[in-house]
């Protein structure tokens, strides 16, 4: 019989007395039968537009003894606060997915965010914190146990589970930070991500020789035509 949680969370607790054990936790793959076609039945639809307040995209990803987490705040406007780790000690693929999402909702507390939607891939995670899949495994309780200290913190949670191909931004983060070969450095400057709507042969201008403006050519032109 599982304990019963009370709290005024939002989908983070189960107040149901009955709890599935997942039989696999440590072999766990996840599971396929949810979006049979994921491209089709997800299109058209974005919950990063949809959703009216907070929401963090979280994943993590395992790369030949590599780990690296993400996670992408997104604020009511629409703001993205891309963030990226990499993990330095031994870690499981459904470690690393808990420490994307601690790490994602740790950043919403030192924002004094109050109110979030946790989106994520990995659904052992999304159904065990919120209380309908149970585990044993020692590895993963002490996260699971922190993850809902964490969701304490918010007057209302969720946790919504999607398909990998709605999670490509915080994928690529947690891919790029398992990608990065300086184990002595503790700080890798911010990619910066720009937005151009132009070619870049668009931006490039030559210096014109007598130190005029690169418009006086075309100024001088326009006036004999006067």
């Amino acid at each position: 019989m599982a304990e019963r949680y009370s709290s005024r969370v939002t989908g983070c607790f189960s107040r149901s007395t009955t709890m599935f054990h997942d039989p696999v936790d440590g072999d766990y793959e996840p599971l396929t039968t949810y979006f049979p076609d994921e491209e089709v039945f997800f299109a058209g639809e974005d919950i990063a537009e949809s959703y009216p307040g907070w929401r963090i995209f979280f994943d993590g990803a395992t790369n030949f003894k590599r780990v690296g987490i993400g996670a992408v705040p997104i604020s009511e406007s629409g703001q993205h606060y891309p963030t990226s780790t990499k993990i330095r000690f031994p870690c499981t693929n459904n470690i690393a997915e808990y420490e994307a999402c601690n790490f994602g909702i740790r950043m919403a507390v030192d924002k004094n965010i109050k109110e979030l939607l946790v989106i994520g891939d990995f659904d052992l995670l999304i159904h065990q914190v919120q209380g309908e899949w149970s585990t044993k495994n020692v590895k993963i309780l002490p996260y699971l146990h922190y993850l809902k200290e964490l969701c304490r913190k918010f007057m209302k949670i969720e946790f919504k589970h999607i398909p990998s191909i709605q999670n490509k931004f915080a994928n690529a983060l947690a891919t790029l930070s398992s990608m990065i070969q300086h184990p002595d450095k503790n700080y890798i400057d911010p990619i910066k991500v720009e937005i151009r709507d132009q070619h870049s042969y668009c931006f490039h201008v030559d210096e014109e020789p007598d130190g005029k403006p690169w418009y006086h050519d075309i100024r001088k032109f326009l006036a004999t035509r006067e």
